[in-house]
């Protein structure tokens, strides 16, 4: 049978080491932190002028607000001064500037891109499309994180990406974000955390919470609790963990989509946010919010989490739940199915899952609804990115892993009122790593964390060799007659 026609779009998303941030650079050790401190307070005023100087001269065009950050990296080393004299501006922005480096988001990839409709269409073209896309940035230390572009798809399919800035800055956390009790508690339990100290802790708090409240309650216990055994210790460590793991975080509404990264903030996501899938879900209400399960990794193990927003502008960044929340791979159907949330997953790491909540945040009892068939996906098969809702069925796009660890992008058909059932399935991949698109980081992979249908097309943006990204249209009418011929 011969291949399914596809659009190549002269579009090639390719990682420039140029687009930096600043974060902290802190030495390990008390010693080293105040041997610096030390060396910047036997400075003279005039000195520290002249050094600072030099610094801005060399650093500040390549940042919106240079200052912003170096007062940042200044507070992280805050409780190791050793003199009560107040600084002067340029000797604290100094200090700074000596506890800062620049880390090159994307120097090694961008890739495993989804794409979205974006929540602004105001003075778009009758049957053209403006969107949103999501990239996975990765630098030094093999890091990753999310960044944006955004573009228009024309109502004859042409796609136009936005120029998009040198400049990148992370969000603002917000200082007290907000908790819900029930899935605070019950993550504490599935940890192995429900003992009397947890129950000490949540009691006194209401249905829903603020950081500042349950670290008062963390206090009390801690102060109340005598002996300070290492169980209670364990257990108010871990219920700091969840909180950090919980937060919430904004940008500037006159930063560019493009200048806006989602850089890791938790511990339980230090060494990256890998694969986030984003889906515009709309609610029984009409109410429009866009989440994204992403996979949190800390150098040791990987945790399912999830981001909810409305606008791209606020952002909330939660852990998921259940007896399920586990593996990579997570993705979220754009609405109810009888009343239910829907999400697609990969407990073995082989098959295919799919699984019902009455909670976006709870997810147990997967069942399997694909597994692997054919040559190209005999190793493994799991999702590109959320299904898209069509006449026919939940298009569902899946890469499959076969010999040689070679990854293709397949696709099958499951029923809108009961996605258990599936209607059909390609034999052979939709799209397959060809030419240089087979060079890079991670040789011989396409992938795509997400894609959308626009008119009678489908809409894919993918990744080539883990490195650098582009994107393909498909005939709708063509792939769906596969699937169900």
């Amino acid at each position: 049978m011969r291949p399914i026609p596809l659009r190549h779009h002269d579009i090639s998303l390719v990682p420039k080491s140029a687009r930096v941030i600043l974060r902290p650079f802190i030495p390990g050790g008390v010693q080293r932190i105040t041997t610096i401190i030390g060396r910047a307070l036997a400075l003279s005023e005039a000195e520290t002028r002249r050094d600072l100087a030099a610094v801005l001269k060399d650093f500040e065009a390549r940042h919106l607000d240079i200052e912003a950050s170096l007062l940042a990296s200044f507070a992280k080393v805050v409780p190791h001064l050793f003199t009560h004299r107040p600084l002067s501006k340029e000797r604290t922005l100094l200090i700074g500037a000596l506890f800062s480096g620049e880390y090159a988001l994307e120097s090694a990839a961008l890739f495993n891109p989804s794409i979205v409709p974006h929540p602004d269409q105001a003075g778009v073209a009758e049957g053209a499309l403006r969107f949103i896309m999501s990239l996975r940035a990765t630098g030094e230390g093999h890091i990753s994180s999310v960044e944006f572009r955004t573009g228009l798809i024309s109502a004859a399919g042409d796609i136009q990406l936005d120029a998009i800035s040198r400049f990148v800055s992370m969000p603002v956390l917000d200082p007290d974000p907000s908790y819900m009790k029930v899935p605070f508690v019950v993550k504490l339990h599935e940890m192995g955390f429900e003992n009397g100290a947890s129950t000490a802790v949540m009691e006194p708090l209401g249905d829903g919470f603020t950081r500042s409240e349950l670290f008062r309650s963390v206090l009390r216990v801690r102060r109340e609790t005598q002996p300070v055994t290492q169980g209670l210790t364990n257990t108010l460590s871990c219920i700091q963990w969840l909180a950090d793991s919980n937060y919430e975080m904004h940008f500037p509404p006159e930063l560019a989509m493009s200048e806006r990264v989602i850089f890791p903030v938790s511990p339980n996501e230090s060494n990256g946010i890998e694969d986030a899938r984003f889906v515009r879900f709309t609610d029984d209400d009409g109410k429009v919010t866009y989440y994204a399960t992403y996979t949190a990794y800390n150098g040791h193990a990987i945790l399912p989490q999830l981001i909810e927003t409305r606008d791209f502008l606020h952002f909330r960044v939660l852990t998921l739940n259940g007896s399920a929340v586990q593996n990579k791979g997570m993705a979220l159907f754009p609405r109810r199915i009888d009343g239910n949330y829907a999400m697609l997953s990969r407990q073995d790491d082989e098959n295919l899952f799919l699984m019902f909540s009455d909670n976006p945040h709870y997810w147990s009892d997967p069942k399997v609804i694909l597994h692997p068939a054919e040559v190209w996906e005999s190793v493994k098969i799991g999702n590109c990115g959320s299904p898209l809702e069509t006449e026919a069925g939940w298009l569902v796009l899946t890469h499959g892993v076969g010999p040689m660890r070679k990854y293709c992008i397949g696709a099958a058909l499951l029923d809108l009122h009961d996605p258990t059932k599936v209607l059909g399935r390609l034999s052979e991949p939709l799209l397959l790593p060809e030419g240089d698109g087979r060079e890079g980081y991670v040789p011989n992979v396409v992938y795509s964390c997400g894609s959308l249908i626009h008119g009678r097309e489908l809409i894919l943006p993918y990744a080539m060799s883990d490195h650098a990204s582009t994107i393909v249209s498909v005939s709708l009418d063509e792939l769906l007659t596969r699937l169900v011929g």
